[in-house]
């Protein structure tokens, strides 16, 4: 069984930062892939950054590129979103996932993680 657990969401004005962080229990955490995914209102859930368990194996949705840095510190189970240049379109409740099987292809689509987070809201004001 895993767990994960976000923190760091908030409210911000646009142009600012927030740093969000999922910490994980589970001794074979450093196998996992770790994905950061956002859902708003009314809308599906939909995929922003990913990492394999390899740190030098990361993706971002199209949206997020240059804004967003997804790293993670195996030492503390933990991974991290930082996200800058914030945009109201930004706002969302954000989840990490993980995927245990720590497949070497980034995985985009929710199905393919099998751990979620409780999630963490994001507001960004105009």
């Amino acid at each position: 069984q895993v767990q994960l657990v976000e923190s760091g969401g908030g409210l911000v004005q646009a142009g600012g930062s927030l740093r969000l962080s999922c910490a994980a229990s589970g001794r074979a955490f450093s196998s996992y892939g770790i994905a950061w995914f956002r859902q708003a209102p009314g809308k599906e859930r939909e995929f922003v950054s990913t990492i394999s368990w390899r740190v030098d194996r990361t993706n971002y949705a199209d949206s997020v590129k240059g804004r967003f840095t997804i790293s993670r510190d195996n030492r503390k189970n933990t991974v991290y979103l930082q996200m800058n240049r914030l945009k109201p379109e930004d706002t969302a409740v954000y989840y990490c996932a993980a995927d245990v099987y720590g497949r070497r292809d980034p995985v985009y689509y929710t199905g393919g993680y099998q751990y979620w987070g409780q999630g963490t809201q994001v507001t960004v004001s105009s």
